[in-house]
């Protein structure tokens, strides 16, 4: 086994792209276990071989069309409308944005490319410091992934077993929990006299116009999650939904995309989602390669040292997460390390959708945490700043948010009183 961590980590340290580096380490696995090689080829298909799968692309052209459509400037304005009136009023509508925002991209880098560009170029004309405005930027990005319709979700949801219905209503509590953490660190800011004065609020009628584009964004999660609680279509059958509605907003309603966009997007979705499919069959390799190597054992062997105390397994999880998540694909680390991880939780008493949410959220801070965090470099490349003075800002939303991960660890019900509630 170890020549099959070697391997990877070697490779990825070398840069090779993440589907590469752990498909290889997966071979270098079957060698090692003395497979017969050929059945590498017939794992890489099986890999992405589900009917759950084909929601991914949907929901990737979704988002795409919504973002060429000019959503995303939209959902801006309605969260700055709605939060310019509070002291540090910018920074909130930040985090009101990345919320929004999260119900269409699902995806953290996504936000932080689309909302970068405006609040860490915006809210330092506002007096607001630099590094301050990246840090909310990135800390709020990390909701993407977890508020429903959520591409992880459905990633977990084929590897595990686990509904997708019940994995989008799970996200939300913790996703807006995550939303509060930060909040409250801008919050305390605001009341420390730190953050610039608030704004007089909009006036009537650029309220109901924002009330109005608000709803209208915002039924397209609940067009997804409450069709699929309804039993009305699947998560694949929602997607295609979800695609239709985009192209009606973006096209009939706000009139911001034409054919040409239209084509990018879908464009642009294809390439996602063909990204999405080779990590797929490669982490399928690779988690093949584990197995036949015993590291389930190895892992079932480690559970038995916490028998009786489920909240200290969870913590190790988080824990474990928070590393892997510095240096690996999120979604790769999902494809590899949840079905061996699902056994002992389920051993233990756990619930595995609180089990799913508290590694859906420490791999997503892994991805705003050195030496690999991908979305701590966009935001730094967006807003020309450097790591050192945007990890010092960043720290305190950081600590906010682990703090909600070990909330989410004693509290199972944040994770799974809506599917209890809604999906029985």
């Amino acid at each position: 086994m170890i020549w099959v961590a070697i391997t990877g980590l070697g490779l990825l340290f070398l840069g090779v792209p993440v589907a590469f580096a752990i498909g290889l380490a997966g071979l270098v696995g079957v060698w090692v276990a003395d497979i017969p090689l050929a059945i590498v080829a017939t794992r890489l298909f099986t890999g992405v071989d589900s009917f759950v799968f084909l929601a991914v692309p949907f929901y990737i052209l979704a988002a795409e069309i919504m973002s060429q459509g000019g959503i995303t400037t939209r959902l801006i304005t309605i969260a700055q409308r709605a939060f310019l009136w509070l002291p540090g009023g910018t920074a909130f509508a930040n985090i009101g944005a990345s919320v929004l925002f999260a119900g269409i991209s699902g995806s953290a880098v996504a936000d932080a490319a689309a909302l970068g560009r405006v609040f860490v170029t915006e809210m330092p004309k506002e007096g607001y410091s630099k590094p301050y405005s990246a840090a909310v930027t990135v800390a709020s990005s990390i909701i993407g992934p977890i508020i429903p319709p959520s591409g992880l979700a459905i990633l977990l949801a084929a590897v595990s077993g686990l509904s997708v219905v019940d994995l989008f209503l799970a996200g939300v509590i913790p996703g807006l929990l995550l939303g509060g953490a930060c909040a409250v660190v801008v919050a305390i800011d605001a009341m420390r006299g730190k953050l610039p004065r608030p704004t007089p609020a909009p006036s009537g009628d650029s309220v109901r116009r924002m009330v109005i584009e608000g709803v209208a964004v915002a039924t397209l999660p609940v067009i997804i999650v409450g069709g699929m609680v309804a039993g009305a279509y699947t998560a694949t059958e929602g997607g295609g939904i979800a695609v239709a509605y985009a192209i009606f907003l973006s096209v009939f309603v706000f009139r911001g995309i034409d054919l040409a966009g239209l084509w990018r997007a879908f464009m642009k979705a294809a390439r996602v989602s063909a990204t999405i499919y080779l990590l797929v069959a490669a982490a399928t390799i690779l988690s093949y390669a584990l197995n036949l190597l015993g590291i389930a054992s190895g892992i079932s062997a480690a559970a038995d040292m916490f028998g009786g105390q489920p909240v200290l397994f969870l913590l190790a999880i988080a824990l474990l997460m928070l590393v892997l998540g510095t240096f690996l694909d999120i979604g790769a680390a999902i494809l590899i390390f949840v079905p061996l991880l699902l056994p002992p939780v389920r051993e233990l008493g756990i619930d595995p959708l609180q089990a799913s949410m508290v590694v859906m959220i420490t791999l997503a801070i892994g991805l705003v945490t050195p030496p690999v965090g991908v979305v701590l470099f966009v935001v730094m490349r967006v807003g020309k700043i450097g790591m050192l003075p945007l990890m010092r800002a960043l720290t305190p939303f950081l600590v906010a948010e682990l703090a909600a991960v070990v909330l989410l660890c004693l509290v199972p019900q944040l994770s799974t009183w809506l599917p209890v509630l809604l999906n029985p």
